[in-house]
């Protein structure tokens, strides 16, 4: 054993710049795999993120005017409060869209605890001289169902019905449960003089409690509500009920990125066990002299295994300090994951899980490689006789006879040399390309479900719904909808929930359209509405029936049967997908006084639906309540930084990579080259032909790359969509210029890697390469 250890340390001394590449390559590899992590921690739990961010409250108290707020900082277990505000609750309307708003009375500075996260827009200012309106600092959710932005003028209704207007100064995120239409309200922060105009006097109280221990919430709660009395307090709010609303979109993301989690990992592992076997490839001559002098097989194999391990060892410390130490210091999207991360679950499993693995992955690819060292003959002469490459081939003959120019022939043959040792380098510079791909497969889905929302089941931009019994009637309001010239079509609809067979759960019954007017629904299979009884279904309503395109679906609607005959699957994003649709005139049949309960209104191509909104607002006086379609692509926008991340982090890895696989090449063709200068090719065309070789690699590898990425990334999305309900085929391909610039990219990152090696290699003389014979 000691000797094992002297000839590594000796080894080590002999090459310092191999071994100090393993360690960087290594540390890379690490680096890269945590900000993976803590990419994919950042955008899979939203809601943590903000709750960490924000020293968000675990409890949320609301009560009457009243009640002695103060008396709960005397509560053990409770870390600090925030609060109390006084709230109102009041009526938002903006470009015809209305939703529910309880205010807050906050002060000009945002508070500790419970701190709204400013992401557009400012806090609260205080209005100009001589101006007659305040501002609002809008939460995110309410302030995408109005289609406020910061700098809009909304109208507020307060408790005594008296309208007021507001200038709309930022929009905010908070961990506490968001607007749902017909469900909870909105929040909106006001200065208390602006909440004093708006509610005049009718007004309750809001407060915040952090605990010291988020176990002890159920206890803290009875405690609190005996202190307030409970006749005070009108709601209670936990910290696990707005988690579980975000619930739905987290294990989305989660699902999705673990994919890329695990692929990014194995060729990690890849790019640090190819540098180590170049390592040892490099090293055959001294591993023949150590068998010549006495080394045993097991030796060889000990201190190749010895050495490596510990530069793994160090590479992974590098890497894991770097990233613990200054990841929070990289520009954009990646340095903010990397500060909140250590906030987040899941950062000390993931601190520890992933260089463990990393270092057992290459541990395993170590023990192979040294394996082979171990079998090495103690001959090296008769290594060096044997061929190293192929004979050239009747077409390079032929290709050298027309006069192609000779770097292009013998890069080609250095590139693809046997079949054996062309498959591995190209499949290995392939994996991250792969799931770049895979990447840009998810990021133009995203991007489908924006431009082309039709396609993907939201073909309707707006729903309308008369105020009942002070709006228009059903008349009256399609008169209005058709003077309205971005509408292209209204379709009138009903929805209800509706028992499936056996009555162990609810679906939702959807009439959209008329017999002679279909809804325009996203069919994937079968075909679209067409007769009496017909009916289209999501994915989820599929899955949950057992049903398939074809078979007749029974359900009870308010204690009536209604048998509907499923022709089509379609893509369903909302309700999972539970949902049926059929024709309004079909749900006629069962309730001949069956009214319309909105319209759905599609719009041309290229309509803005909050201009319309605010146009079909005016025009009907105000008497609609007027609603964007909800799109499955705004719970996911923060996915679309994460991606980018991601490919950063995988194209670092194939860098990593495509450097091993130069380097190793310009390597175990250093015979070669001598052969090809004695012959009298240039060091131009020598460093021509170790970029060209560079080059045709990194081309085929990405083309394989780009196809094998775009056929399972579309497959994946596919995939998780049909379980999520929504239905397979939304999985959407990048545009043929996105793939080709990936391949580009790739080639000419190549060339340039390829570079420095090449010239190098071209002024090698034949006196420092003598070694390169034995």
């Amino acid at each position: 054993m000691r000797a094992t250890l002297r000839w590594a340390q000796a080894d080590f001394r002999a090459h310092r710049g191999e071994a100090l590449f393993v360690v960087l390559a290594s540390a890379g590899v690490i680096a890269s795999l945590l900000l993976a992590g803590a990419l994919f921690s950042y955008a899979a739990n939203p809601w943590q993120r903000v709750f960490n961010q924000s020293q968000g409250a675990h409890i949320w108290l609301h009560t009457r005017a009243g009640a002695d707020m103060d008396a709960l900082s005397g509560v053990d277990g409770v870390a600090a409060l925030s609060g109390p505000f006084r709230t109102a609750a009041t009526t938002f309307e903006s470009r015809g869209a209305r939703a529910g708003v309880t205010l807050r009375a906050a002060k000009a500075a945002p508070p500790e605890t419970g701190r709204p996260l400013v992401t557009a827009g400012s806090w609260l200012a205080r209005p100009d001289d001589g101006a007659r309106d305040g501002t609002v600092v809008l939460e995110g959710s309410v302030a995408r169902a109005l289609w406020a932005e910061p700098g809009d003028t909304v109208r507020v209704t307060g408790p005594d019905g008296a309208p007021h207007a507001l200038h709309v100064s930022g929009i905010a995120e908070v961990a506490e449960p968001g607007y749902q239409p017909g469900g909870g309200p909105g929040i909106g922060w006001v200065l208390p003089g602006t909440l004093d105009e708006v509610a005049r006097g009718d007004t309750g109280q809001s407060v915040g409690l952090r605990l010291e221990d988020p176990g002890d919430t159920d206890f803290i709660v009875q405690r609190a509500v005996t202190v307030l009395g409970a006749d005070r307090v009108a709601q209670v709010t936990k910290w696990q009920q707005a988690r579980a609303e975000a619930g739905g979109d987290d294990r989305l993301l989660g699902k999705v990125f673990a994919v890329f989690g695990l692929g990014a990992l194995l060729a990690a592992a890849l790019a640090a066990s190819g540098a180590i076997g170049a390592r040892v490839r490099g090293q055959l001559r001294d591993i023949a002299i150590l068998k010549a002098v006495g080394f045993t097989p097991g030796q060889v194999a000990r201190g190749f295994l010895v050495q490596h391990l510990a530069f793994a060892l160090l590479g992974v410390t590098l890497g894991t300090a770097a990233i613990a130490l200054l990841g929070a210091r990289i520009p954009g999207r990646i340095g903010e994951a990397a500060a909140v991360w250590q906030d987040l679950p899941g950062h000390t499993a993931l601190m520890i899980g992933v260089p463990c693995g990393a270092v057992l992955l290459i541990a395993a690819a170590t023990g192979l490689s040294a394996w082979r060292a171990g079998r090495v003959p103690p001959v090296p002469v008769a290594r060096a006789a044997l061929p190293s490459v192929a004979s050239m081939t009747a077409l390079g003959r032929r290709a050298l006879g027309m006069r192609v120019p000779p770097a292009l022939v013998l890069g080609w043959r250095a590139a693809f040399p046997r079949r054996g040792r062309t498959l591995v380098p190209v499949a290995r510079l392939a994996l991250p390309l792969v799931l770049i791909t895979v990447a840009l497969v998810a990021w133009s889905t995203l991007d489908q479900f924006r431009s082309r929302p039709a396609q993907m089941g939201l073909p309707a931009a707006l729903t309308v719904r008369a105020e009942q019994p002070t709006g228009p009637s059903d008349s009256e309001l399609e008169k209005t909808l058709s003077t309205i010239p971005d509408i292209a079509a209204v379709h009138p609809g009903a929805e209800m929930a509706a028992l499936v067979p056996g009555q162990t759960g609810t679906i939702t019954l959807r009439g959209l359209g008329t017999a002679h007017h279909p809804y325009p629904s996203a069919v994937v299979e079968g075909r679209a509405v067409g007769g009496p009884d017909e009916a289209v279904a999501g994915q989820g309503l599929l899955d949950l029936l057992g049903v398939r395109v074809g078979d007749w679906v029974r359900m009870t609607v308010a204690g009536r049967p209604q048998i509907l005959h499923l022709v089509g699957r379609t893509i369903e994003p909302e309700s999972g997908g539970r949902v049926i649709t059929t024709t309004i005139d079909a749900l006629r049949e069962r309730d001949p006084l069956l009214r319309p309960a909105f319209h759905a209104l599609v719009l041309h191509e290229g309509a803005d639906p909050r201009a319309v909104s605010g146009t079909l607002a005016v025009a009907a006086g105000g008497t609609l309540e007027i609603r964007e379609t909800p799109n499955p692509a705004d719970r996911l926008e923060p996915a679309r930084g994460v991606i980018a991340a991601l490919i950063a982090v995988l194209a670092l890895i194939g860098l990593t990579e495509l450097l091993t696989l130069i380097s190793t090449g310009v390597r175990d063709r250093g015979r070669d080259l001598l052969a090809l200068k004695a012959i009298g090719l240039t060091p131009r065309q020598i460093g021509a032909m170790i970029v060209t070789a560079a080059g045709l690699t990194a081309l085929v590898s990405a083309v394989v790359g780009t196809t094998v990425g775009a056929l399972s990334g579309k497959w994946l999305v596919d995939t998780q969509g049909a379980s999520s309900g929504v239905g397979a085929g939304i999985g959407q391909l990048p545009p043929l210029p996105v793939l080709l610039t990936v391949i580009v990219g790739a080639v000419l990152g190549a060339v340039v890697a390829a570079t420095l090696p090449a010239t190098r290699a071209a002024r090698r003389r034949l006196a420092d390469s003598l070694g390169e014979t034995l």
